[in-house]
């Protein structure tokens, strides 16, 4: 077993204290109770053009700094971590809040040393294996061998990033790259998941299709927010609003979620578990980030199956596609990273010879 300590850089505001939360907590005390101070209208980084821009300024303020409130399981998740890693805190802060933000996590987390505290705008020039952050600017331009995203309200319409939603999330994906993780290989033999995890264009919906075909295998119903398409058959997916995804999201509905050209896809267990419980295996067309939330579900009862295609044939599907140009745009720029994911999973397939050479790939090595 190959032992090898991690260099693990966490970004510290929202990842590990309350920043625009808690900011807009002061301003609903300062204004009062008004729509667009509610996280999820946090949909971008920079100005938004109203009373949510008040808030930039208190970022600039030690006492805002000292007193933001920590997440819950902030300070577990940075021990478990501390045990298969070295630590870094890589965070910005104005000069005048360096002493306290310091001060804090010297205060918080003792089990990191103080000299592993960074605190600077370039985030870039460090040296790291994995760099956790919710900024997706930090994260393109990260020299980190696996920059990953911390999923927030503010993140959530990037695609191809490698992503977590939780801090559970995040210990299981850094055992997984210190490939130290003890950890049966997949075996689906009893039930369970299928996560077909790859870039636009490389027949995830295809090889889904044919393998549900077969009575041994089902697609769990999503849930989004997007309108009905003429041609989609009933039931083929749960459609709601986005207030109510936006609910049963917070209330924790879903094992993951996702955004694709402004509208929200969710999966939840219990879609899943019924399928996983008859013996049955469950496929479903996933981003890395919802993956990686399956496999610490589910653990050896989840295969994590990447899906491949020449850069031409990707290009030739998304150009081809019924959507609006900036989505093609997204796809086409998420392809670097998309690529990176092969690594994390357990199968790659290639979709140059067809769907139905891939879906029995897949069978093969599954048993069937």
């Amino acid at each position: 077993m190959r032992k090898y300590r991690l260099r693990v850089g966490l970004d510290v505001d929202d990842v590990l204290y309350v920043c625009n939360e808690y900011a807009l907590g002061i301003l609903r005390e300062r204004h009062g109770d008004l729509p667009e101070l509610n996280i999820n209208k946090i949909n971008s980084w920079g100005a938004q053009g109203n009373v949510l821009d008040e808030r930039f300024a208190m970022f600039s303020s030690p006492e805002f700094v000292a007193s933001q409130p920590l997440f819950p399981g902030a300070q577990k998740f940075v021990r478990e971590l501390s045990k298969i890693a070295d630590v870094f805190f890589v965070t910005a802060v104005p000069p005048a809040c360096m002493s306290a933000r310091a001060e804090r996590l010297a205060h918080d987390f003792p089990e990191v040393p103080t000299s592993n505290i960074v605190i600077g705008t370039r985030k870039d020039i460090m040296d790291l294996d994995i760099l956790l952050d919710d900024a997706a600017h930090n994260i393109s331009r990260s020299r980190a061998t696996y920059p990953v995203l911390l999923r927030r309200p503010w993140n959530t319409h990037l695609s191809g990033l490698l992503s977590v939603n939780t801090y559970d999330d995040f210990i299981h994906l850094a055992k997984l790259v210190r490939n130290s993780f003890v950890e049966k290989a997949p075996d689906l033999s009893k039930g369970g998941v299928l996560c077909l995890v790859g870039a636009s264009g490389t027949g995830k919906t295809q090889i889904a299709s044919l393998l549900t075909a077969d009575e041994r295998f089902a697609k769990p119903k999503t849930t989004t927010t997007r309108a009905k398409r003429p041609s989609e058959p009933a039931g083929a997916y749960r459609f709601v609003s986005e207030e109510e995804f936006l609910r049963e999201r917070d209330a924790g509905a879903f094992i993951e979620t996702t955004v694709y050209s402004g509208c929200y896809y969710g999966t939840s267990d219990a879609e899943i578990a019924p399928i996983v419980e008859s013996g049955r295996i469950a496929v479903i067309p996933i981003d890395i980030c919802g993956a990686i939330s399956m496999k610490n579900l589910y653990r050896s009862r989840a295969m994590l199956v990447f899906t491949d295609r020449s850069r031409e044939g990707i290009l030739y599907d998304i150009l081809s596609r019924d959507v609006p140009d900036d989505d093609k745009v997204r796809r086409i720029m998420s392809l670097e990273f998309e690529s990176r994911n092969e690594e994390l999973c357990d199968l790659a397939v290639r979709f140059d010879d067809g769907a139905a050479a891939a879906a029995a790939a897949i069978r093969r090595e599954i048993g069937l």
